[in-house]
Protein backbone atom coordinates (compact mmCIF):
# COMPACT_ATOMS: atom_id res chain seq x y z
CA UNK A 1 0.00 0.00 0.00
CA UNK A 2 2.81 2.42 0.81
CA UNK A 3 4.31 1.76 -2.61
CA UNK A 4 1.05 2.74 -4.30
CA UNK A 5 0.64 5.88 -2.22
CA UNK A 6 4.25 6.96 -2.77
CA UNK A 7 4.33 6.47 -6.55
CA UNK A 8 5.21 9.85 -8.13
CA UNK A 9 2.38 9.60 -10.67
CA UNK A 10 -0.14 8.76 -7.95
CA UNK A 11 1.15 11.45 -5.60
CA UNK A 12 0.86 14.06 -8.35
CA UNK A 13 -2.66 12.94 -9.16
CA UNK A 14 -3.72 12.87 -5.50
CA UNK A 15 -2.71 16.52 -5.11
CA UNK A 16 -5.25 17.40 -7.79
CA UNK A 17 -7.82 15.05 -6.25
CA UNK A 18 -7.34 16.72 -2.87
CA UNK A 19 -7.97 20.13 -4.38
CA UNK A 20 -11.11 18.83 -6.06
CA UNK A 21 -12.36 17.25 -2.82
CA UNK A 22 -11.95 20.56 -1.03
CA UNK A 23 -13.82 22.43 -3.75
CA UNK A 24 -16.69 19.96 -3.71
CA UNK A 25 -16.92 19.76 0.08
CA UNK A 26 -16.98 23.56 0.27
CA UNK A 27 -19.58 24.15 -2.44
CA UNK A 28 -22.72 24.53 -0.34
CA UNK A 29 -24.55 27.85 -0.14
CA UNK A 30 -24.53 27.35 3.64
CA UNK A 31 -21.21 28.08 5.42
CA UNK A 32 -22.08 25.69 8.26
CA UNK A 33 -22.37 22.75 5.88
CA UNK A 34 -19.07 23.69 4.22
CA UNK A 35 -17.32 23.88 7.59
CA UNK A 36 -18.70 20.52 8.67
CA UNK A 37 -17.81 18.77 5.42
CA UNK A 38 -14.30 20.19 5.51
CA UNK A 39 -13.94 19.03 9.11
CA UNK A 40 -14.48 15.50 7.82
CA UNK A 41 -12.22 15.64 4.75
CA UNK A 42 -9.48 17.45 6.67
CA UNK A 43 -9.43 14.71 9.32
CA UNK A 44 -6.98 12.76 7.19
CA UNK A 45 -6.98 9.26 5.82
CA UNK A 46 -4.64 7.71 3.30
CA UNK A 47 -6.89 8.42 0.28
CA UNK A 48 -6.48 4.79 -0.75
CA UNK A 49 -9.70 4.67 -2.76
CA UNK A 50 -8.91 7.61 -5.06
CA UNK A 51 -5.32 6.38 -5.34
CA UNK A 52 -6.62 3.06 -6.61
CA UNK A 53 -8.87 4.91 -9.07
CA UNK A 54 -5.89 6.84 -10.40
CA UNK A 55 -3.76 3.69 -10.63
CA UNK A 56 -6.49 1.84 -12.54
CA UNK A 57 -6.84 4.68 -15.03
CA UNK A 58 -3.08 4.94 -15.55
CA UNK A 59 -2.83 1.16 -15.96
CA UNK A 60 -5.26 1.43 -18.87
CA UNK A 61 -3.18 4.17 -20.47
CA UNK A 62 -5.46 7.01 -19.40
CA UNK A 63 -3.77 10.12 -18.06
CA UNK A 64 -5.46 11.58 -14.97
CA UNK A 65 -7.38 14.35 -16.74
CA UNK A 66 -10.16 16.45 -15.23
CA UNK A 67 -12.75 13.69 -15.53
CA UNK A 68 -10.55 11.07 -13.86
CA UNK A 69 -9.59 13.50 -11.08
CA UNK A 70 -13.23 14.39 -10.45
CA UNK A 71 -14.29 10.73 -10.49
CA UNK A 72 -11.59 9.90 -7.94
CA UNK A 73 -12.67 12.84 -5.76
CA UNK A 74 -16.29 11.67 -5.91
CA UNK A 75 -15.24 8.21 -4.74
CA UNK A 76 -13.49 9.71 -1.71
CA UNK A 77 -16.36 12.09 -0.97
CA UNK A 78 -18.76 9.14 -0.88
CA UNK A 79 -16.40 7.35 1.48
CA UNK A 80 -16.18 10.41 3.75
CA UNK A 81 -19.96 10.87 3.79
CA UNK A 82 -20.47 7.22 4.68
CA UNK A 83 -18.03 7.58 7.59
CA UNK A 84 -20.17 10.40 8.99
CA UNK A 85 -23.15 8.06 8.95
CA UNK A 86 -21.08 5.23 10.47
CA UNK A 87 -20.03 7.46 13.35
CA UNK A 88 -23.64 8.43 13.93
CA UNK A 89 -24.73 4.80 14.08
CA UNK A 90 -21.86 3.88 16.41
CA UNK A 91 -22.31 7.03 18.52
CA UNK A 92 -18.57 7.48 18.06
CA UNK A 93 -16.94 10.58 19.49
CA UNK A 94 -13.49 10.25 17.90
CA UNK A 95 -12.03 9.13 14.57
CA UNK A 96 -8.36 9.33 13.55
CA UNK A 97 -7.60 11.27 16.70
CA UNK A 98 -10.17 14.01 15.98
CA UNK A 99 -13.67 14.53 17.31
CA UNK A 100 -16.39 13.20 15.06
CA UNK A 101 -18.89 15.50 13.40
CA UNK A 102 -21.75 14.23 15.54
CA UNK A 103 -19.70 14.92 18.67
CA UNK A 104 -18.93 18.44 17.44
CA UNK A 105 -22.27 19.48 15.97
CA UNK A 106 -24.87 17.01 17.18
CA UNK A 107 -26.57 14.15 15.40
CA UNK A 108 -28.98 16.20 13.30
CA UNK A 109 -26.40 18.45 11.67
CA UNK A 110 -23.98 15.56 11.18
CA UNK A 111 -26.69 13.57 9.40
CA UNK A 112 -27.50 16.27 6.86
CA UNK A 113 -23.81 17.02 6.24
CA UNK A 114 -23.21 13.34 5.50
CA UNK A 115 -26.19 13.45 3.14
CA UNK A 116 -24.77 16.58 1.49
CA UNK A 117 -21.44 14.87 0.82
CA UNK A 118 -23.08 11.86 -0.81
CA UNK A 119 -25.37 14.03 -2.91
CA UNK A 120 -22.57 16.42 -3.90
CA UNK A 121 -20.51 13.52 -5.18
CA UNK A 122 -23.42 12.36 -7.32
CA UNK A 123 -24.01 15.84 -8.71
CA UNK A 124 -20.34 16.29 -9.60
CA UNK A 125 -20.27 12.89 -11.30
CA UNK A 126 -23.25 13.63 -13.55
CA UNK A 127 -22.22 17.21 -14.41
CA UNK A 128 -18.42 16.96 -14.61
CA UNK A 129 -17.66 13.34 -15.49
CA UNK A 130 -20.33 11.31 -17.30
CA UNK A 131 -23.71 9.70 -16.89
CA UNK A 132 -22.25 6.15 -16.79
CA UNK A 133 -19.88 7.14 -13.97
CA UNK A 134 -22.72 8.81 -12.08
CA UNK A 135 -24.84 5.65 -12.47
CA UNK A 136 -22.05 3.48 -11.06
CA UNK A 137 -21.58 5.76 -8.06
CA UNK A 138 -25.33 6.03 -7.39
CA UNK A 139 -25.66 2.24 -7.46
CA UNK A 140 -22.68 2.01 -5.11
CA UNK A 141 -24.33 4.30 -2.56
CA UNK A 142 -27.31 1.93 -2.65
CA UNK A 143 -24.96 -0.99 -1.96
CA UNK A 144 -23.29 0.87 0.90
CA UNK A 145 -26.66 1.40 2.54
CA UNK A 146 -27.71 -2.21 2.00
CA UNK A 147 -24.43 -3.57 3.35
CA UNK A 148 -24.66 -1.43 6.45
CA UNK A 149 -28.30 -2.43 6.95
CA UNK A 150 -27.35 -6.11 6.77
CA UNK A 151 -24.72 -5.58 9.46
CA UNK A 152 -27.16 -3.68 11.65
CA UNK A 153 -29.74 -6.45 11.26
CA UNK A 154 -27.21 -8.97 12.59
CA UNK A 155 -26.02 -7.01 15.63
CA UNK A 156 -25.64 -9.21 18.71
CA UNK A 157 -26.70 -12.23 16.65
CA UNK A 158 -24.58 -15.24 17.70
CA UNK A 159 -26.13 -17.21 14.81
CA UNK A 160 -24.81 -14.80 12.17
CA UNK A 161 -23.53 -16.76 9.17
CA UNK A 162 -20.32 -16.28 7.22
CA UNK A 163 -22.42 -15.75 4.10
CA UNK A 164 -24.31 -12.86 5.70
CA UNK A 165 -21.10 -11.32 6.99
CA UNK A 166 -19.55 -11.52 3.53
CA UNK A 167 -22.61 -9.96 1.90
CA UNK A 168 -22.42 -7.08 4.35
CA UNK A 169 -18.69 -6.60 3.75
CA UNK A 170 -19.15 -6.64 -0.01
CA UNK A 171 -21.84 -3.98 0.20
CA UNK A 172 -20.54 -1.63 2.87
CA UNK A 173 -16.84 -1.66 1.90
CA UNK A 174 -15.86 -3.63 -1.20
CA UNK A 175 -18.48 -1.98 -3.42
CA UNK A 176 -16.71 1.38 -3.24
CA UNK A 177 -13.31 -0.12 -4.08
CA UNK A 178 -14.98 -1.86 -7.02
CA UNK A 179 -16.58 1.41 -8.08
CA UNK A 180 -13.26 3.25 -7.98
CA UNK A 181 -11.72 0.78 -10.41
CA UNK A 182 -14.81 0.67 -12.60
CA UNK A 183 -15.18 4.43 -13.02
CA UNK A 184 -11.50 4.60 -13.96
CA UNK A 185 -12.12 2.00 -16.67
CA UNK A 186 -15.17 3.93 -17.90
CA UNK A 187 -13.15 7.16 -18.12
CA UNK A 188 -10.47 5.25 -20.04
CA UNK A 189 -13.08 3.89 -22.52
CA UNK A 190 -11.92 0.39 -21.70
CA UNK A 191 -13.50 -2.71 -23.20
CA UNK A 192 -16.36 -4.41 -21.38
CA UNK A 193 -14.00 -7.25 -20.46
CA UNK A 194 -11.41 -4.92 -18.95
CA UNK A 195 -14.13 -3.07 -17.04
CA UNK A 196 -15.35 -6.34 -15.56
CA UNK A 197 -11.81 -7.46 -14.73
CA UNK A 198 -10.91 -4.26 -12.92
CA UNK A 199 -14.23 -4.26 -11.08
CA UNK A 200 -13.53 -7.78 -9.83
CA UNK A 201 -10.03 -6.78 -8.77
CA UNK A 202 -11.36 -3.80 -6.83
CA UNK A 203 -14.06 -5.83 -5.12
CA UNK A 204 -11.70 -8.61 -4.04
CA UNK A 205 -9.24 -6.08 -2.65
CA UNK A 206 -12.08 -4.32 -0.86
CA UNK A 207 -13.10 -7.55 0.86
CA UNK A 208 -9.48 -8.16 1.86
CA UNK A 209 -9.25 -4.63 3.23
CA UNK A 210 -12.35 -4.99 5.42
CA UNK A 211 -11.64 -8.54 6.63
CA UNK A 212 -8.14 -7.53 7.68
CA UNK A 213 -9.47 -4.39 9.37
CA UNK A 214 -11.82 -6.65 11.32
CA UNK A 215 -8.92 -8.95 12.17
CA UNK A 216 -6.84 -6.06 13.50
CA UNK A 217 -9.74 -5.08 15.74
CA UNK A 218 -9.27 -8.45 17.41
CA UNK A 219 -5.49 -8.81 17.36
CA UNK A 220 -3.94 -5.33 17.53
CA UNK A 221 -3.62 -3.27 20.68
CA UNK A 222 -5.25 0.07 21.40
CA UNK A 223 -2.40 2.38 20.27
CA UNK A 224 -2.11 0.55 16.93
CA UNK A 225 -5.85 0.82 16.31
CA UNK A 226 -6.48 4.28 17.67
CA UNK A 227 -9.37 2.73 19.62
CA UNK A 228 -9.74 -0.06 22.19
CA UNK A 229 -9.27 -3.59 20.84
CA UNK A 230 -12.50 -5.55 20.58
CA UNK A 231 -14.57 -2.53 19.51
CA UNK A 232 -16.68 -4.65 17.14
CA UNK A 233 -17.48 -7.17 19.87
CA UNK A 234 -18.68 -4.37 22.14
CA UNK A 235 -20.88 -3.06 19.33
CA UNK A 236 -22.34 -6.51 18.66
CA UNK A 237 -20.62 -6.91 15.28
CA UNK A 238 -19.51 -10.53 15.02
CA UNK A 239 -17.11 -10.20 12.11
CA UNK A 240 -15.94 -12.76 9.59
CA UNK A 241 -12.71 -13.56 11.48
CA UNK A 242 -14.77 -14.35 14.61
CA UNK A 243 -17.14 -16.53 12.61
CA UNK A 244 -14.24 -18.32 10.89
CA UNK A 245 -12.44 -18.99 14.16
CA UNK A 246 -14.77 -21.73 15.38
CA UNK A 247 -14.23 -20.46 18.93
CA UNK A 248 -17.23 -20.79 21.24
CA UNK A 249 -17.92 -17.36 22.73
CA UNK A 250 -21.53 -18.04 23.63
CA UNK A 251 -20.98 -17.51 27.34
CA UNK A 252 -19.44 -14.07 26.73
CA UNK A 253 -21.29 -12.36 23.89
CA UNK A 254 -24.23 -10.07 24.45
CA UNK A 255 -25.42 -6.51 24.93
CA UNK A 256 -24.15 -6.49 28.52
CA UNK A 257 -20.61 -7.54 27.54
CA UNK A 258 -18.20 -5.93 29.99
CA UNK A 259 -14.47 -5.37 29.80
CA UNK A 260 -13.70 -8.68 31.52
CA UNK A 261 -15.79 -10.55 28.94
CA UNK A 262 -14.16 -8.66 26.06
CA UNK A 263 -10.69 -9.47 27.40
CA UNK A 264 -11.56 -13.16 27.73
CA UNK A 265 -13.07 -13.29 24.24
CA UNK A 266 -9.93 -11.71 22.77
CA UNK A 267 -7.75 -14.17 24.68
CA UNK A 268 -9.63 -17.15 23.28
CA UNK A 269 -9.64 -15.80 19.75
CA UNK A 270 -5.93 -14.96 19.80
CA UNK A 271 -5.12 -18.45 21.10
CA UNK A 272 -7.01 -20.04 18.21
CA UNK A 273 -6.14 -20.35 14.52
CA UNK A 274 -8.29 -17.30 13.75
CA UNK A 275 -5.44 -15.10 12.53
CA UNK A 276 -3.80 -17.80 10.41
CA UNK A 277 -7.08 -18.92 8.85
CA UNK A 278 -8.17 -15.35 8.14
CA UNK A 279 -4.86 -14.50 6.50
CA UNK A 280 -5.03 -17.68 4.41
CA UNK A 281 -8.55 -16.72 3.31
CA UNK A 282 -7.29 -13.29 2.28
CA UNK A 283 -4.40 -14.81 0.31
CA UNK A 284 -7.01 -16.77 -1.63
CA UNK A 285 -8.90 -13.55 -2.38
CA UNK A 286 -5.63 -11.92 -3.44
CA UNK A 287 -5.01 -14.71 -5.94
CA UNK A 288 -8.49 -14.12 -7.39
CA UNK A 289 -7.83 -10.37 -7.58
CA UNK A 290 -4.55 -10.83 -9.44
CA UNK A 291 -6.06 -13.36 -11.83
CA UNK A 292 -8.77 -10.82 -12.71
CA UNK A 293 -6.42 -7.99 -13.70
CA UNK A 294 -6.30 -7.19 -17.43
CA UNK A 295 -3.03 -6.97 -19.32
CA UNK A 296 -1.09 -3.93 -18.08
CA UNK A 297 1.72 -2.82 -20.35
CA UNK A 298 3.30 -0.25 -18.04
CA UNK A 299 5.70 -2.18 -15.74
CA UNK A 300 5.43 0.32 -12.87
CA UNK A 301 1.63 0.33 -12.85
CA UNK A 302 1.54 -3.44 -13.21
CA UNK A 303 3.82 -3.74 -10.20
CA UNK A 304 1.66 -1.40 -8.14
CA UNK A 305 -1.62 -3.18 -8.82
CA UNK A 306 -0.22 -6.71 -8.68
CA UNK A 307 1.64 -5.95 -5.48
CA UNK A 308 -1.11 -4.14 -3.58
CA UNK A 309 -3.20 -7.06 -2.18
CA UNK A 310 -0.27 -9.17 -0.99
CA UNK A 311 1.58 -6.14 0.38
CA UNK A 312 -1.43 -5.18 2.47
CA UNK A 313 -1.83 -8.73 3.73
CA UNK A 314 1.84 -8.79 4.72
CA UNK A 315 1.47 -5.46 6.53
CA UNK A 316 -1.38 -6.84 8.64
CA UNK A 317 0.46 -10.13 9.13
CA UNK A 318 3.40 -8.25 10.62
CA UNK A 319 1.12 -6.27 12.95
CA UNK A 320 -0.65 -9.43 14.04
CA UNK A 321 2.58 -11.28 14.79
CA UNK A 322 3.92 -8.28 16.68
CA UNK A 323 0.87 -8.30 18.94
CA UNK A 324 0.62 -12.04 19.50
CA UNK A 325 4.32 -12.39 20.33
CA UNK A 326 4.57 -9.37 22.64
Amino acid sequence: MDRLLSSPAIVQGLRKVEDRIRRLSGSSALPGINAGARHVVDAGGKRLRPALTLAAALALGKSPDRRVITAAACVELIHAGSLVHDDLMDRATERRGARTLNAELGDGKALVIGDFMLARAGLAAITAVSRPVAEVLAATVVELAEGQYLETSDLFNPARTRENALRSITGKTAALFRAGCLVAAICAHASDEDKARLATYGERFGVIFQVLDDLLDLTADGPQLGKPAGHDLRQGVYSLPVLMSGVDLGDLLGRDMGEAEVAEALRRLRASRMADDTLAYCHGLAAEALAALPVIHDPELAGLLYGLPTAYIQHVTDLTRLTTTS
